[in-house]
């Protein structure tokens, strides 16, 4: 993959486009833990209008005019970090990763499920530890709380 075809940019309010997020969202998320979202599409795109994207700064991935990647992180948190199926390890996650880091506040906290091999080496590549265990109940899943703090300069 060329880099210079990947572009980051802000979320517009396109239905279709929510649309189409949704669905990468979904599927992205049942490749990396192996459950099928029970939600409908609708609920999750409502979710998506009304809870994430205002609540966050939301960015999208686009390579060559396609959508293969999202984010939606605080100043302090990364809520939701997702990339295609079948655009992994191409660069399109370290790039949203990077600029979530470049919004925060220095040190930045997540969760992921403990059973998305995919997510946990992502993120421990880039920097992040774990430093909590515990257990989603609307998946019934175990999960991992994730840190990541910018290293200082030397003085």
């Amino acid at each position: 993959m060329k880099k210079d075809h990947l572009t980051i940019d802000s979320l517009k309010f396109d239905f279709a486009r929510i649309d189409e997020l949704v669905r990468m969202w979904r599927e992205s998320f049942e490749f990396g833990v192996g459950v099928a979202d029970p939600h409908p599409i609708a609920e999750q795109s409502q979710y998506l209008i009304t809870k994430l994207i205002p609540n966050n700064m939301v960015r999208i991935a686009m390579l060559d005019g396609k959508l293969v990647g999202f984010i939606a992180a605080t100043r302090d948190s990364i809520s939701q970090l997702y990339v295609r199926k079948g655009n992994h390890r191409c660069g399109v996650g370290t790039q949203l990763l990077d600029w979530a880091k470049a919004q925060s506040s220095g040190s930045l906290w997540l969760y992921t499920f403990a059973r998305n091999a995919v997510a946990r080496a992502f993120y421990e590549k880039h920097g992040f530890r774990i430093v909590a265990r515990g257990f989603e109940p609307t998946w019934q899943l175990a999960d991992l709380r994730y840190e990541w703090k910018a290293q200082r300069a030397a003085v």
